[in-house]
């Protein structure tokens, strides 16, 4: 089985850019401990751990500023392979 696993997915309701939303989950044991969400621009936790290490990523304006622009890296660029 599987232990620790992320996901990313990209929410389109149009092809513009404001209508686009980028998501990062992480999983541990099929639970969603941590997200990212380029609607909220932040980590929110959803464990106590998923908490702890949202507030750690968070404060790292580096891992941020990427995970920002992944909205246009990962979403906005494959918009029309989807």
């Amino acid at each position: 089985g599987f232990k620790m696993y992320m996901m990313d997915r990209c929410n389109f309701n149009s092809t513009e850019p404001q209508d686009i939303e980028y998501i990062r989950s992480y999983y541990y044991n099929k639970i969603e401990v941590t997200r990212f969400d380029s609607d909220v621009g932040h980590y929110v936790g959803y464990t106590e751990y998923g908490v702890k290490t949202a507030e750690y990523w968070n404060n790292d304006p580096a891992m941020l500023a990427a995970d920002r622009a992944a909205k246009e890296r990962y979403c906005q660029h494959n918009v029309g392979n989807w």
